[in-house]
């Protein structure tokens, strides 16, 4: 009988072994972009790009060498997509860092990051996308494009977004919860009300975006949801939440929002009048000038 009970639970350890090999291989890249620190894919040969892209032209960027935001990319491309097809403006979407070289962001007017996470350029890449934007490109960044926990390029989270994130609520992940427009003077704002309800997954950062230069438009009510944990660990900033600002970088204008982890949200009418205004401020057809470099504050720890 005690061997019989024995050879059972052998046979049960052994199920459950398999079952966890096959789900780790099943959700192995996960595993990898999330707890192991981000898959290590970059490219050199860039795509063929349309041999006229009309101006003003945004290239619409969303490779993930960190977590992917599955649902988010798709919807976030058709909605710029359409956009440009509205607007008259050149468009070109792609996952290939290299596209990031002088002569291929000369063609374009702003670049639009998607969610993009994880270290995805090269050293010359890198260098390509700082110059484009010092030198008066256009730059607006969505959730996940501001969203990893560290970075190894401290240029990008230091000077470009300007804050760094800490982590986002979980159980429950997404909470309804009241957005505040706190600067109608900007195109992403403008035709925006006061406070407005949405539900998100709700970014925290290290500190506050106000630093000198950079300029907040939208903030969260941390009142209005009721959980700001992860795992334990409090994410409240208390009464100044920013998730949404803007700033330049030299001649560029650079825009940033916490917001889009889900399909539904480039759905929503608020929140496509903020892509939409970001984008043309992006592309300096409205709103604040960076014709003159501002003096920017240095990162945190090196410049590249």
């Amino acid at each position: 009988m005690l061997r019989k009970v024995l050879r059972l639970v052998l046979w049960a350890l052994l199920a459950l072994v398999v079952l966890f090999a096959v789900s780790v291989a099943l959700n192995w890249s996960t595993i990898q972009r999330v707890f192991l620190g981000g898959v290590k894919v970059y490219e050199t040969t860039p795509p063929a790009l349309p041999a006229d892209i009309q101006h003003p032209a945004i290239l619409v960027f969303s490779k993930t060498n960190g977590f992917r935001h599955e649902e988010a990319i798709p919807a976030a491309n058709a909605l710029f997509a359409q956009m440009a097809k509205d607007n008259g403006w050149g468009y070109f979407q792609t996952e290939n860092g290299a596209t990031f070289s002088p002569a291929i962001l000369s063609r374009f007017d702003a670049v639009v990051f998607n969610n993009v996470s994880g270290d995805v350029f090269t050293p010359e890449q890198r260098e390509a996308l700082k110059r484009f934007i010092e030198n008066g490109g256009g730059f607006v960044g969505i959730h996940g494009a501001g969203g990893d926990m560290t970075y190894d390029w401290k240029w990008y989270v230091g000077d470009l977004i300007g804050a760094q994130f800490i982590g986002h609520p979980m159980n429950p992940q997404f909470q309804q919860a009241t957005v505040r427009t706190e600067d109608k003077g900007h195109p992403a704002t403008k035709d925006l009300p006061d406070a407005w309800q949405r539900t998100d997954e709700w970014y925290s950062f290290e500190h506050p975006a106000r630093r000198p230069g950079y300029h907040v438009l939208l903030t969260l009510d941390e009142k209005s949801f009721a959980n700001h944990k992860m795992m334990g660990k409090d994410l409240a900033m208390g009464a100044d939440h920013p998730i949404a600002w803007w700033h330049c970088l030299g001649r560029g204008r650079v825009f940033y929002s916490a917001m889009g982890h889900q399909a539904s949200a480039y759905a929503e009418p608020e929140y496509r009048k903020v892509l939409l205004g970001a984008t043309e401020w992006a592309l300096k057809k409205d709103g604040p000038d960076c014709a003159a470099p501002a003096a920017q504050p240095a990162a945190a720890a090196g410049s590249n």
